[in-house]
């Protein structure tokens, strides 16, 4: 059934009726992943699996930002289309394992789409090109700019994943931390590095700790997220006392 929604060449093709469904950039994913699980040898419990680091998916898409990327991923998973694990030998090597569940992927999508094989037309415009058949756009090297121009203005500079993360601290520690530029700054800087699930967990890390103690003041952006110390509160353990029993992030 991974053919009803996905193709198997490249170069990358989406279907707009799937982009609609669950948005452009989680169909660009998918398809690019399932490019590549066509090709593993990798089989796990039956199911075939790729692994990759987010700076490895950053050079097969170089038109995201790592937090376009992770933010992407996350949504995915949430939806139960993606499979993201970890089969490494070695404790410290955390590079995530992907697959695609393609049953929940279609059972999620009530409208069965056009089965016929995409081919090119000569209508080009913009360096996509447009097949008035099978209604896909095939992505050639060429769109990169032009999904750079277009994704910059509604993913990159909106700031969501920043307001995200300044909404939970406000939650977590009853601040009132405003959704400014100097904020959204110190924030991206370390989305650079770190997933939203990161942040979160350094949040309820140190709310744990400091939340009505004198060490209250310190729950503040400037200070989470400062780049030397940031690894430390990640990486500490988490005493759900103080951040109502919830666990963000967490793997044990």
């Amino acid at each position: 059934m991974s053919d009803n929604y996905l193709f198997n060449e490249r170069p990358l093709v989406i279907r707009p009726e799937l982009a609609t469904k669950i948005g452009l950039n989680e169909s660009i994913f998918l398809q690019q992943l399932h490019y590549w699980l066509q090709k593993s040898n990798h089989v796990v419990n039956g199911k075939k699996w790729v692994y990759n680091t987010y700076n490895s998916w950053k050079e097969q898409m170089p038109f995201w930002s790592l937090s376009t990327i992770k933010r992407t991923i996350s949504n995915l998973q949430k939806k139960d289309y993606l499979i993201v694990d970890r089969f490494n030998k070695a404790g410290f090597d955390k590079t995530n394992w992907y697959s695609i569940d393609y049953d929940n992927l279609n059972k999620g999508l009530s409208q069965r789409l056009v089965q016929n094989e995409p081919t090119r037309s000569s209508n080009c415009a913009n360096g996509l090109v447009q097949n008035d058949t099978t209604n896909t756009i095939d992505y050639t090297e060429s769109t990169t700019e032009i999904t750079t121009s277009n994704m910059s203005s509604s993913n990159e500079h909106d700031h969501s994943d920043a307001k995200e993360i300044i909404a939970y601290l406000n939650d977590k520690a009853d601040k009132h931390f405003r959704n400014t530029q100097s904020n959204y700054k110190t924030i991206e800087a370390r989305l650079n590095d770190y997933s939203i699930d990161d942040l979160k967990r350094v949040i309820d890390n140190k709310c744990a700790s400091w939340l009505n103690t004198n060490m209250d003041k310190y729950l503040r952006i400037e200070t989470l997220f400062r780049a030397s110390k940031i690894d430390g509160y990640l990486n500490e353990k988490v005493d759900t006392r103080n951040t109502g029993g919830e666990v963000h992030g967490i793997d044990f």
